[in-house]
C-alpha cells in the first residue's frame, strides 16, 4: 500500500462533553477500494463517518483527503473536494420527485460550474432502473429499498471520488441487501472509492477488501477481509449466529 491514498484518518478524537466517543481512530482508503467499518451499536462508526465529513465541528486528529491534510474539515469543503456521505436516515426530500431528489445531489457541482447533470443522472438510472420508473414520484412514497437507491443516487449526482455508505443495509429485506451490495461492488469497479459502516459484518467483509473493526470507540483489529472473516474473535462475535440479520 504505497500509493497515494485517497483518504487517510490518523489518531481521529471525538468527545461529546467528557465523553469519548472515538479515541485515536485511524485508517485508510486506497484508491478502488472498498474499506468496512463494522462492530456493534454504540461502537461510534457514525460518529467516525461524520467527523470525517464535517459534520461534528471539533474533532481532533488528521484527516488527509486525496493527499491533502485538511486543517478545516467543513462539510462544504469535503463534498466540493469530492467526498459524499449517504447517512444512515436518508435524509431525503419526501414530497419532492425522485428527479429533484437527484438534481440536489448535483447541486454543489453545478455552482462550480458543471453542466453534466442530465448525463449523470442517466448513469444513475442505469444503475438503479427502479428510479428511472419512478422519476416523477414523490420520494415518500418509495419503498425503504427504493429510498436506499434514490440516497446512493443521489450521493452519485456529485461524482463523488470517495463514498462513505452509513449502514445501508439497515431495515431492509435481505433481497433488497443483497442488491444493494451488489451496486456497492459495482461502484468498486466503475473506480469510486468506499468507506462502508455496516452492522452487517459478514455482507461487508465479504465485498469489501479491508476491513476495521470498531469497539467502544476503538479500533481493536484490522486487515485485510479474507482474514477478518477467518479470524475467530471476528467470527464468535460477529459472524456467528448473532452477526446475521
Amino acid at each position: 500500500m504505497n500509493a497515494q491514498p485517497v483518504l487517510e484518518v490518523k489518531d481521529l478524537c471525538v468527545a461529546y462533553g467528557k465523553v469519548e466517543a472515538l479515541h485515536r481512530a485511524s485508517l485508510r482508503v486506497d484508491a478502488g477500494q472498498i474499506v468496512t467499518v463494522i462492530g456493534p451499536n454504540g461502537a461510534g462508526k457514525t460518529t467516525m463517518l461524520c467527523a470525517i465529513m464535517g459534520l461534528l465541528g471539533r474533532s481532533q486528529g488528521r484527516i488527509a483527503f486525496l493527499g491533502r491534510e485538511q486543517d478545516a474539515v467543513e462539510v462544504e469543503r469535503m463534498v466540493a473536494l469530492g467526498m459524499n456521505l449517504v447517512p444512515e436516515r436518508r435524509e431525503l426530500f419526501g414530497e419532492m420527485s425522485v428527479e429533484d431528489n437527484l438534481l440536489l445531489g448535483a447541486f454543489m457541482s453545478y455552482r462550480r460550474g458543471r453542466r453534466d447533470q442530465n448525463e449523470v443522472m442517466e448513469e444513475v438510472f442505469r444503475i438503479f432502473p427502479r428510479l428511472k420508473e419512478r422519476r416523477a414520484q414523490q420520494a415518500g412514497t418509495l419503498s425503504g429499498g427504493e429510498r436506499q437507491m434514490l440516497a446512493v443516487g443521489r450521493a452519485l449526482m456529485g461524482k463523488p471520488k470517495l463514498l462513505m455508505l452509513d449502514e445501508p443495509s439497515l431495515g431492509l429485506a435481505p433481497l433488497v441487501v443483497r442488491e444493494i451490495f451488489r451496486v456497492i461492488a459495482d461502484l468498486k469497479q466503475a473506480g469510486v472509492a468506499i468507506l462502508l459502516v455496516e452492522q452487517n459484518a459478514r455482507a461487508a467483509l465479504q465485498i469489501a477488501d479491508y476491513g476495521y473493526v470498531l469497539e467502544t470507540g476503538e479500533i481493536v483489529l484490522e486487515g485485510p477481509s479474507a482474514d477478518l472473516i477467518g479470524n475467530p474473535k471476528v467470527v464468535a462475535s460477529y459472524l456467528g449466529l448473532g452477526g446475521k440479520r
